[in-house]
């Protein structure tokens, strides 16, 4: 008889622990669900406008930072339901002057003309195409050479096609030429030089030229309209290159670097001599002058307007992104900033010297083998360049054995330079 009793005393005593453990685990999880959801109930909104800047560049990124946030496709914002500071939006892409950034701009009254004439049209990214080149990329090019020039520099383009410019077909590729201009204005005191343009295109048929005021801070509209003009007229071209009219590229050699690009690498290739951790001027007396009423902040890294290359894999999207980022006077910079809009970052090659490399292998003929770009380079220079690279005889060996490749001697990796465009 004790034996079942006690089987049974056994029996119940843990069947009562049991049920003790499952209540105790079933009220702790209770309470762990009610902490987690606390913890999940966010403090503040998962979205929160942003507070206006005082810096015109600034408070104009914003303003597309809000319009184009999709978070707000829903809520279906229009001008007049905008916040105060948003309020004084017009069409960006107007072309009528913007007579309010007189007083948007606190300073504007003390600014260079410069300045006064770029913040007034900022907002326009439409101008006319006068003189157009439709059929050039009618077989899509392997490489495409876009150089931005002005119309008195007849000099530079015709050494550039005497040179590392040639159309047609080069280390078994295709490439294309087509110089980017805007007009000469008559108040930069050009003189009138458009017959004689008319006269050039109608023989090299490589002119692209837009009805907008040719000026160092509408360089940025160059590189918005190049980019539409390779969206519509060029949009299965392989590779661009994209620099100024006193550069001396090595074709050649870009073309042989393209070739053994992977697939993953080809895909969003953005490389140059990539500046980075530099910021806006504040000398009034320096080229990239920048006031604080126009823009604060750091640049994000970007590559030396003297020349860098791309996929055309990226025009698109570079066409698309830079609607979404305002102009910006420093065409580079502005490029940069559009690559980081994408998620993106131009990358550092040892090949591009944009700031040229040491006066003493200038006049060396072997010096310019490696490397892809140098800067600056006159027209002579540029044509003596290219006939040393086309030299037969040219022993590049003996040249190496001396241990004078200039694609390596004093290579500074941040490439920082007191006369680049962003250098504070």
């Amino acid at each position: 008889m004790q034996g079942p009793r006690r089987k049974m005393k056994v029996m119940v005593m843990m069947t009562m622990v049991f049920i003790f453990i499952v209540v105790e685990v079933s009220r702790n999880a209770g309470k762990g669900d009610r902490n987690k959801n606390k913890q999940l109930v966010p403090t503040k909104r998962f979205w929160a406008k942003d507070l206006p800047s005082d810096a015109y560049w600034n408070r104009l990124q914003q303003q597309l930072n809000y319009i184009n946030n999709r978070n707000l496709e829903k809520l279906n914002f229009t001008t007049d339901k905008l916040p105060d500071w948003l309020n004084d939006t017009v069409r960006l892409d107007s072309c009528e002057p913007d007579f309010r950034v007189t007083t948007q701009v606190k300073d504007y009254n003390s600014l260079p003309d410069r300045f006064k004439d770029f913040l007034l049209s900022m907002r326009c990214r439409s101008y006319p195409i006068v003189v157009d080149q439709q059929n050039m990329c009618k077989d899509p090019p392997f490489l495409l050479l876009g150089i931005k020039s002005l119309v008195p520099h007849f000099d530079r383009r015709q050494a550039i096609r005497e040179s590392w410019g040639k159309a047609g077909r080069l280390a078994n590729k295709t490439v294309v030429t087509v110089f980017l201009l805007g007009k000469a204005a008559s108040e930069d005191h050009f003189p009138d030089l458009s017959k004689m343009l008319h006269h050039e295109s109608s023989i090299h048929k490589d002119i692209l030229q837009w009805d907008y005021r040719d000026t160092f801070f509408n360089l940025t509209i160059k590189e918005v309209l190049f980019l539409e003009w390779l969206s519509t007229r060029c949009p299965g071209v392989s590779y661009i290159f994209k620099g100024d009219d006193d550069v001396f590229v090595n074709t050649v050699r870009i073309i042989d670097f393209l070739s053994n690009l992977s697939h993953a690498k080809a895909k969003e290739l953005f490389v140059g001599d990539v500046i980075t951790n530099a910021g806006p001027h504040r000398d009034k007396k320096v080229k990239y002058f920048i006031p604080e009423s126009v823009f604060v902040g750091s640049y994000p890294a970007y590559a030396g307007g003297g020349g860098y290359l791309f996929s055309g894999q990226l025009v698109q999207k570079l066409h698309n992104i830079s609607r979404l980022v305002p102009l910006y006077p420093i065409d580079d910079v502005y490029t940069g900033m559009c690559l980081k809009k994408l998620g993106l970052a131009p990358k550092k090659h040892k090949g591009f010297k944009t700031f040229d490399i040491e006066e003493k292998y200038r006049n060396n003929a072997c010096a310019y083998n490696s490397l892809m770009l140098v800067h600056p380079r006159s027209p002579q220079h540029m044509i003596k360049i290219w006939a040393w690279l086309n030299d037969p005889a040219l022993n590049y060996s003996s040249w190496r054995s001396k241990g004078a490749d200039t694609a390596r001697e004093g290579e500074k990796e941040d490439n920082v330079s007191a006369s680049g465009p962003g250098l504070t």
